[in-house]
């Protein structure tokens, strides 16, 4: 008869290779959200400086990743559900939303990005940030043309994602989210209502002049 302290051997053996593999992929997961996360982030940049073909290759490098990691761990679901690998699909989401509506083209679908429900909603929520600095942006060089379209949108993100209120979407900040946005939208409509004054202003004066 085996001995109690030998069957945990036995089976401290047959864990060990398990969790060293967890922990593998683990290792090889956070590297790339992180790279995900700043392809991402860079994407936003190039977006803001209208650099829209350098944005687009850095999200297809983002896309890849998240790709590849979704692969990788098939056969980790613990780890493909994971709080970081959430958060790198919200960046990678944040960064195609907020391309696609300033540069005026349709609105990518969580299918077709590769992600999760609650990641895609997560990253609609922050484009609301990204599109205010657009418009501010746009107000300070004199454009005009597409800052109501923009902050119709920004009103339009904020209803949809108050009707989705559903427990497992608010655990991932969710509310919060939602009540940045709010505030983000109604300085945007102010700072862009006294832009427009001013502006109907100015042509009042050069008219009389």
């Amino acid at each position: 008869m085996s001995r109690p302290v030998d069957d945990l051997e036995v089976i401290a053996a047959e864990l060990r290779p398990y969790f060293a593999a967890e922990d593998e992929a683990r290792e090889k997961a956070l590297r790339s959200c992180r790279l995900v996360t700043r392809y991402s982030a860079d994407a936003i940049r190039a977006v803001h400086r209208r650099e829209y073909d350098r944005a687009r290759q850095l999200l297809d490098s983002a896309r890849a990743l998240l790709r590849e990691l979704s692969d990788d761990l098939t056969g980790h679901g613990r780890l493909l559900h994971s709080g970081f690998i959430h958060d790198a699909q919200k960046e990678f989401a944040e960064g195609s939303v907020t391309l696609a509506l300033i540069v005026g083209e349709e609105l990518p679908k969580p299918g077709a990005l590769g992600i999760s429900y609650a990641a895609y909603v997560d990253g609609l929520g922050e484009s609301v940030g990204e599109l205010r600095r657009h418009i501010l942006d746009s107000l300070r060089k004199g454009d005009f043309s597409r800052c109501e379209e923009l902050l119709a949108i920004m009103d339009e993100i904020h209803r949809i994602l108050m009707s989705m209120d559903f427990p497992q979407l608010l655990a991932h900040g969710l509310r919060r989210t939602t009540d940045s946005i709010r505030g983000i939208t109604e300085r945007t409509r102010g700072d862009l209502t006294v832009s427009l004054r001013q502006k109907d202003l100015e042509t009042k004066l050069n008219g009389l002049r």
